[in-house]
């Protein structure tokens, strides 16, 4: 089955078939990406000898949840989860995407890269459940669905935009954050993000007051920008612009692996037709929006047109529900958290909170082994913060999901479960696992005690570089006492974790 990208659709605005098609091919990019970053790491994270075994969480969740853990755990995995099936179900992916990039069996394809990666979500537990994941199967979601003479679908994917985008910007004003409040935010979050990057060092040495002026600014394009997404086409326009302008920023100072890429991907779709023929040649117009079988150029029929408003329906009402709940932190009742719950487990609907609150310090915890107690070797992560003229490396758009959720653990104790199976990871030896690190400095055998120390991170100057050479500075804070508080307030829950980020 292809889609049909007939020009019969046509309005003011000059209709929606080039954006459509440029977003389709744009979504099968971030899909691969996505499915590839996971081909050498979802063994270590959820396989036979991973991190969390998959196979102990089906067994553990059949039992306690019976057959409610199908409805709330979907997955392909329930009766196979062998490191074969995960890894044939990453590069399953992959290939699914450049089908879906060369425009085969679109609609098919975009089920199938629905059903795998929400299968590889849920069964990568707390190591996949970031926002970017629940943002691409939501988009994936409602690509399944687009056509461009759909207004409705259209306008669901506006609707996803401004989700995004305002509840990122209202959730911090909601969690009070005086981080937020005060307008000191971006004082800190250049070098006390989850990974930084070597822009991220510029970045954190502008003038403060640039840098509060620009957390304003912030406050300013998450909250009150988005509504220009559903006015005239003027004001669509320069929604649009400040979004991508603020996303090529992020890039330039995050390493937010694919999250901004989707993110301006799904800003063509406050653009339309006439607009985008101002950038793509007119021969890239026509590859991109060939259709495979004319016989499928045809309008919509009235029951599509039916469905498609039913589909709007749910997605509109269970998002107004889940912005309620962030804002009000009451309930609506007993069925509309249900649906959100619902759907939100099947990521159809997502909560988005990027940063609701600003950690105001960098704790890097350090894992050593010894077999006697005297001499210790240090685990290095591939990518965080180590040497201190070790430049903040670019990793984009890759996701090193290991290297991502060692940020949170000083933060609270929810995290520490899983820390505690990645130590026994460690001293059990698991290929798979040690394969996630930088290097094993126990090839031989496996060390018989574990230490975790504590360091605060922080950037040198730019007078302090040029005299040192050094990137970072940093202050031992001694052996990691896993206390909730102990180095930041106990309230502070991570930026966007379900439960991971």
């Amino acid at each position: 089955m292809m889609f049909s990208f007939s020009a019969q659709y046509s309005d003011a605005e000059n209709g929606y078939k080039l954006v459509s098609a440029l977003f389709l091919r744009a979504l099968a990019v971030i899909y691969c990406i996505a499915f590839f970053t996971l081909t050498f790491q979802i063994s270590g994270l959820a396989g036979e000898q991973g991190i969390l075994p998959l196979a102990q969480w089906i067994e553990k969740a059949l039992q306690t949840m019976g057959w409610q853990a199908f409805v709330f755990h979907p997955m392909l995995f329930w009766f196979g989860s062998n490191d074969w099936l995960l890894q044939a179900a990453t590069w399953l992916g992959c290939g699914l995407s450049l089908l879906l990039f060369l425009n085969i069996w679109p609609r098919a394809v975009l089920i199938a890269l629905f059903v795998l990666y929400l299968s590889l979500v849920t069964a990568g537990g707390t190591f996949m459940n970031f926002q970017w994941d629940g943002l691409l199967l939501e988009a994936g979601f409602l690509a399944i669905f687009l056509r461009p003479d759909s207004r409705v679908l259209i306008f669901l994917m506006r609707w996803l935009l401004f989700r995004l985008r305002f509840m990122s910007g209202i959730s911090k004003i909601v969690m009070g954050d005086p981080a937020w409040t005060g307008f000191t935010a971006l004082l800190f979050y250049f070098e006390t993000q989850p990974l930084p990057h070597v822009g991220s060092w510029y970045f954190h040495n502008l003038p403060q007051w640039l840098l509060i002026a620009a957390t304003v600014l912030v406050l300013i394009i998450e909250i009150v920008v988005p509504f220009m997404m559903f006015m005239s086409r003027r004001y669509r326009f320069f929604a649009a612009w400040v979004t991508i302008i603020m996303q090529l920023l992020i890039i330039a100072s995050s390493n937010h692996n694919w999250f901004n890429l989707l993110t301006l991907a799904l800003c063509l779709f406050l653009f339309d037709d006439k607009a985008l023929r101002r950038v793509v040649p007119a021969a890239a117009e026509r590859w991109l929006t060939m259709t495979w079988h004319d016989r499928l150029q045809h309008r919509q029929q009235p029951w599509s047109v039916l469905a498609s408003y039913l589909l709007a329906s749910v997605i509109v009402g269970t998002g107004l529900f889940s912005i309620h709940r962030m804002v009000t932190r009451q309930s609506l009742g007993v069925w509309p958290d249900q649906l959100v719950d619902v759907l939100q487990q099947w990521h159809i609907v997502n909560a988005f909170h990027v940063f609701p609150t600003m950690t105001t310090q960098l704790i890097e915890l350090k894992i050593e082994g010894s077999n006697d107690g005297i001499h210790w070797k240090r685990y290095r992560f591939k990518y965080r913060p180590d040497a201190l003229d070790q430049r903040p490396q670019i990793v984009l758009p890759h996701h090193p999901r290991l290297d991502w959720m060692m940020w949170f653990v000083p933060f609270h104790p929810r995290f520490l479960d899983w820390f505690d199976d990645f130590l026994l990871s460690l001293l059990q030896g698991r290929p798979p696992v040690l394969a996630l690190l930088a290097d094993n400095p126990f090839p031989d055998a496996p060390p018989n005690r574990l230490r975790v120390r504590a360091y605060h991170y922080r950037f040198t100057t730019p007078q302090q570089r040029e005299l040192s050479g050094h990137w970072w500075q940093r202050q031992d804070l001694g052996i990691f006492k896993p206390m909730p508080g102990m180095y930041l307030p106990p309230e502070y829950l991570p930026a966007a974790t379900q439960p991971g980020q």
